[in-house]
């Protein structure tokens, strides 16, 4: 979080005599009377009109890095213990710092902003940047670049219902991370955006729209209805790629698909005939999921289960031929589907049930129908009574026990959820009404043994919300075992690799027990079946396949004569059908197209691990079978995004995150980078905390930028622009040339570039921005610009200024890159604003890898850091003033000693330390048991006189009156250990938590009696 320094907002500024501004330290000299009462945007300052500019600036300006560095941080920020203005000494240099921050570019189209002339970074300015991308052709695969083979990804298409949430989020941030980085390292990059026609979801929204206006689905006509959800569509349906953009997908509007397109509309029927073609789909009656209120199939996707109070009812099946004793008490929680039982089934080593075994039950209610008692290993003799009644026409399986055996199957429910006259006197009743009746009769006749209470998995339909009820209905499968044996071999051999590793076994799993796919919904918004059948013909044995109304009627003629009449099937095709073409149909398959042979296959296929089964696993073997090749070489999967506290998000918790809220609050970037830090498939919780802290880190990113640009040359100064640009560090000689701040901190960017690189390239989004965010706030921000000021504030060599510029503005250009993939607005906006770009970040060239590295530097400045942070921590440690300096004697060998002192004022601003009464010596001084002695690291020492830190004789009383109130604390803890009630009355986690603060405070004791110790052995050597 970044620590807010003094501010101070101002509005007018004018007085008779103003007190000019200085570094602090330095003598003021007069500077001219200004009266200013405001500054336009684009004013041209002369070179005295920017100096009182600045200085506005600096009433106006928040702290850069945090309150205690605000003084030291540039000379237009003042001083925590004086705000008055100071003047420039006779080595400053204004020009250095009085500048039209803008780039060409931004100053010409007004598309962005300074962080000269900015406070913070303007979130209302990333739709701006977004806007004037997109104008640019940025989003398109260039390739004129040569930077290899094209990166290729398709966007999961959102349902065209939808609107934007977290998972969107998920996807769209880590997908424009690929597509911006593979862009900047010059390989032509296809981002395929696209919407699903979503047909249940769409269906829905629409038919609840017609009920506000009175009118019903059926009162319209098919091709009406339809034509009613092409509006809404073209109204609506926008909605989701709007909020998509919001968040800065860099894909290519121009190939933007609908899954009902024309083009793709074609690619499905040609899918449907080839396969049918091949043997491959088939039409029959099988068990699948039905939804009565929609009524139509649904996917196994679209079925959610939800844990509900329920009841388990143990009902009596009496055994045929025997006596009042014999009988088996089954227990179900869906009494109603008795009806429909067509076996009674036991454990083949339950002995309880052997004698049974063979022998015929009388189902309740049915007027005596018998029912055979079969042995399976499938029961569970735990569960309720062991005894399974098997009703294959109501249950998965069932139906699968009842395939394996041959049993037949019944079906006791109508589609709307009503019982047929299978039910007998039930006929005609509501499921859960026939439920309550049933158990009201069978109780009376004594065949109700008992009811209690149970909690029920309950199938519900994902947009209805309605209880599923499986169902035997004639419907299109496909089927799926060969297409299975090559999407598992295409993973075997390391065609197709997924990331994690870890899904690779839950995909083969999936697939190795695939079952059929029912394709077919009985829907009006979709794909139409292309399939035709014959006027007075059985529509089993005489039907039409072909890709459209023309193709089927040639068929129907040359096979029934000229004058055959034809009607198309009335279903439509599962959604998930188009989907699993959705690689190659928005490519342009079927036919050849330029974009098909340029980009087919994509590289990557990115979506949640919850969809590896239904889509991801369908697209492989849809592209093996149609196209002949993997569809994509990578699976990369991410997790579910959950609240702060690992719940689901959902509105019954009412713990929903909306993405455009927290948009306008914390901005795109701090969202997309605190969503993309998460590891690979795993589900990422998602708190306020982490927006907040990454939020900052924006903050902090703009701020630096501020420094840097106030500390460089003026744009008009082109010779200075030309030897800061030239400067690439990328030999040896350029590197170990530079001081040893500069030569530690390009160093470490060069051994940040190679790994963050790497990152990229394995897709490991989450080392390579904890990496950069890192490298930037530790290294950069608190080190390298600390260090920095000693040359450009305080050094009075140009060359020495002019290196750290140039390292400045290298280091900060490299960050910008890293960065940009996953925080694209702020770095564009921050580019912008370095004068002399050559390209546009979004389309630079991405930093060389490789590059030289000083280890020796590192080491070297390493041991420095650490010598600076042990100062810091005593100063801490004794509660020194942050702004007050002290002396100090540094002890090292010559060696050491070398490098320290070159950069004594670096260790001084640092450390705080009085530059005059800092001693660099081999050997301890002399009045060592009088100071604070310090190992910053072996061989590398200091003293810090005790005199300098603290009062002794003040510290002595504060640490005894200190001592005495933990001792006394420490005693009450001890003694309410040694109640023997506490410790065996009181729960566990109090004990632990109370012992757990004994020790604390015991080792708070020691170290104060240490410190204590220490002073009073001061204070007896002095006398």
């Amino acid at each position: 979080m970044i620590r807010r320094g003094f501010t101070q907002k101002v509005t007018v500024l004018s007085a008779e005599r103003s007190r000019p501004l200085a570094p602090p330290g330095r003598v003021a000299r007069p500077l001219p009377r200004y009266r200013f009462h405001s500054i336009p945007t684009k004013h041209s300052f002369s070179l005295s009109d920017s100096a009182a500019a600045c200085c506005l600036m600096a009433l106006t300006s928040p702290s850069i890095l945090s309150c205690r560095s605000i003084h030291r941080l540039n000379p237009f920020l003042f001083s925590p213990h004086c705000r008055r203005f100071r003047l420039l000494p006779p080595r400053w240099n204004p020009r250095r710092h009085s500048r039209k921050f803008f780039s060409a570019l931004a100053s010409e189209n007004e598309v962005f902003t300074s962080p000269a002339i900015a406070k913070s970074f303007d979130f209302a300015s990333e739709e701006r940047i977004y806007n004037w991308w997109e104008s640019q052709g940025y989003f398109k695969p260039s390739f004129d670049r040569g930077g290899g083979d094209p990166f290729v990804i398709s966007m999961p298409p959102p349902n065209v219902t939808g609107s934007l949430h977290m998972g969107h989020a998920m996807f769209v941030t880590l997908e424009d991370i690929m597509a911006r980085y593979f862009r900047m390292k010059g390989r032509p990059t296809l981002w395929v955006p696209g919407t699903d026609h979503a047909g249940i979801a769409t269906q829905l929204v629409v038919e609840k729209m017609l009920a506000k206006e009175g009118i019903k689905r059926t009162d319209l006509s098919r091709e009406e209805f339809t034509k009613r959800v092409w509006e809404w569509k073209e109204k609506y349906g926008g909605t989701i790629t709007k909020q998509i953009r919001r968040l800065g997908a860099s894909c290519d509007w121009s190939r933007e698909h609908f899954t009902l397109d024309e083009q793709l509309s074609r690619a499905v029927a040609e899918a449907f005939v080839s396969l049918h073609e091949k043997g491959l789909i088939y039409q029959g009656s099988y068990l699948v999921n039905w939804s009565p209120a929609l009524q139509t199939a649904v996917s196994d996707l679209e079925v959610e289960y939800s844990e509900e109070p329920g009841h388990l009812y143990h009902i009596k099946y009496r055994v045929a031929g025997g006596t009042k004793e014999d009988f088996l008490t089954i227990a179900t929680t869906r009494p109603e589907t008795l009806f429909a039982d067509t076996a009674i089934a036991v454990h083949p080593e339950d002995e309880r049930y052997a004698k049974y075994i063979g022998k015929l039950a009388i189902v309740p209610m049915t007027f005596g129908r018998h029912i055979p008692i079969i042995a399976d290993k499938y029961v569970d003799r735990e569960f309720g009574t062991g005894v399974l009644k098997i009703s294959p026409g109501h249950d998965h399986n069932d139906y699968h026990i009842a395939r394996k055996l041959g049993l037949p199957i019944l079906n006791v429910m109508n589609k709307d959820g009503t019982l047929n006259d299978v039910a007998g006197i039930y006929n005609g009743m509501d499921r859960f009404e026939a439920r309550k009746k049933l158990w009201a009769d069978l109780e009376e006749t004594g065949l109700g043994v008992k009811r209690e209470p149970h909690t029920l998995r309950v199938p519900r339909s994902q947009r209805g919300g309605e209880v599923i009820e499986p169902l035997v209905s004639k419907q299109w499968f496909v089927t799926m075992e060969p297409l299975a044996e090559k999407a598992l071999s295409a993973v075997e051999k390391g065609r197709l690799t997924i990331l994690p590793d870890r899904f690779e076994k839950i995909y083969n799993h999936w697939l190795t027990n695939i079952k059929d796919w029912c394709i077919s919904r009985q829907l009006w918004w979709g794909h139409r079946i292309p399939v035709w059948y014959i006027e007075g013909k059985d529509c089993e044995e005489h039907y039409i396949v072909a890709r459209d109304e023309r193709e089927a009627l040639e068929k129907a003629k040359a096979k029934y004569g000229k004058s055959v009449e034809i009607y198309q099937d009335p279903d439509v095709l599962d959604t998930w059908f188009s989907s699993s073409l959705w690689p190659f149909s928005t490519l342009g398959w079927p036919d050849s197209s330029e974009d098909l042979q340029k980009f087919y296959p994509t590289t990557i296929l990115e979506t949640g691990h919850d969809i590896l089964f239904f889509w991801v696993a369908r697209m492989v073997m849809m592209g093996l079978e149609l196209t002949g090749t993997v569809p994509f070489s990578y699976v990369y999967l991410h997790g579910l995004i959950r609240d702060a506290q690992g719940r689901k998000m959902s509105k019954t918790l009412g713990n929903v995150i909306d993405p455009l809220d927290t948009i306008k609050e914390y901005g795109t970037d701090a969202l997309r980078f605190t969503i993309s830090l998460g590891t690979a498939g795993q589900d990422l919780n998602l708190s306020m905390e982490r927006l907040s802290a990454n939020k900052a880190f924006t903050n902090k990113l703009w701020n630096a930028g501020k420094f840097v640009l106030q500390n460089m040359p003026d744009k008009s100064d082109t010779s200075a622009w030309e030897l800061l640009l030239i400067n690439k560090f990328d030999t040896e000689a350029s590197l170990i040339n530079l001081p040893l701040p500069e030569c530690w901190v390009v160093s470490e960017l060069h051994r940040l570039i190679d790994s963050v690189t790497a990152s990229y390239e394995k897709f490991f989004f989450n080392e390579a921005g904890r990496e950069i965010y890192d490298f930037f706030w530790g290294d950069f921000a608190d080190w390298y610009i600390e260090a920095s000021k000693t040359r450009l504030y305080h050094s009075g060599n140009n060359s020495t200024t002019s290196i750290a510029q140039a390292v400045l503005l290298y280091v900060f250009e490299n960050i910008l890159k890293l960065l940009h993939p996953f925080m694209p607005f702020v770095t564009e906006e921050l580019w912008q604003a370095l004068p002399y770009r050559k390209q546009d970040l979004i389309v630079s060239t991405w930093p060389k890898t490789s590059l030289p590295r000083d280890i020796v530097s590192v080491k070297r400045f390493q041991n420095m850091q650490a010598l600076i942070r042990a100062i810091r921590n005593a100063r801490a440690e004794y509660s020194v003033e942050p702004a007050k300096r002290i002396s100090a004697s540094v002890v090292a060998s010559s060696d050491v000693l070398g490098y320290i002192t070159s950069e004594k004022e670096v260790l001084a601003l640092l450390s705080r330390l009085d530059l005059e009464h800092v001693h660099f010596t081999e050997l301890p001084p002399g009045d060592i048991n009088q100071s604070v002695h310090i190992v910053a690291s072996e061989g590398l020492e200091a003293y810090l006189p005790l005199a300098d830190m603290v009062d002794v004789s003040s510290e002595i009383q504060r640490l005894s009156k200190r001592l005495s109130k933990m001792q006394s604390e420490y005693d009450a803890l001890v003694a309410r250990l040694n109640a023997p009630t506490f410790v065996e009355k009181a729960p566990a986690e109090i004990v632990r938590g109370v012992r757990e603060k004994a020790s604390e405070a015991e080792e708070k004791i020691a170290l104060t009696k240490n410190r204590l110790e220490f002073l009073q052995s001061t204070v007896s050597i002095a006398k």
